[in-house]
């Protein structure tokens, strides 16, 4: 089974700098990464900037189409107006059925903000203490997940030791 889960970092280059350590981890089969996506956010940007990361990818990966909705969901949707506001609401209906709620959009919407990043992945099978030990210390804070709460939990505590 996949998970999705959202991390934040405390600088707008912090989530691009990752991806080479989640390509080493893919290859040593310390984690399946379906798909990635960066959110970068400089100080001095109005909106983040968005990049799929399709070199980590494998063929089940989801389509720019996704990314594209959950972050129009999560940072657009406000300055887009009430027609696309109720088209967000069909689509978000469509997202809680996977684990993707409101709650979801609504965390990881207050704490991206400018002069951070935001790293989204679809994994599965990972190794977590072994991932854990491979990123920069105090790098990453689990915005959100779509995991069980009691997954969650245990998600937490591995990062966060």
């Amino acid at each position: 089974m996949a998970t999705l889960t959202a991390w934040k970092f405390p600088t707008p280059d912090g989530a691009a700098q990752v991806e080479e350590t989640l390509l080493s981890l893919q290859k040593q089969g310390l984690v399946q990464v379906h798909d990635a996506a960066v959110v970068t956010w400089p100080e001095n940007r109005k909106q983040p900037k968005t990049k799929q990361l399709n070199n980590l990818t494998t063929t089940g990966a989801l389509s720019g189409t996704f990314w594209g909705m959950l972050f129009g969901l999560i940072f657009f949707v406000p300055l887009l107006g009430a027609a696309l506001g109720a088209l967000g609401g069909a689509l978000g209906g469509s997202l809680a059925d996977v684990g993707i709620d409101d709650d979801f959009i609504e965390s990881v919407r207050g704490e991206v903000k400018p002069g951070t990043s935001a790293l989204f992945l679809l994994t599965s099978d990972a190794v977590l203490d072994r991932v854990h030990e491979a990123l920069p210390a105090g790098s990453a804070e689990l915005i959100r997940s779509n995991l069980s709460k009691d997954d969650e939990a245990k998600l937490r505590e591995v990062f966060d030791a």
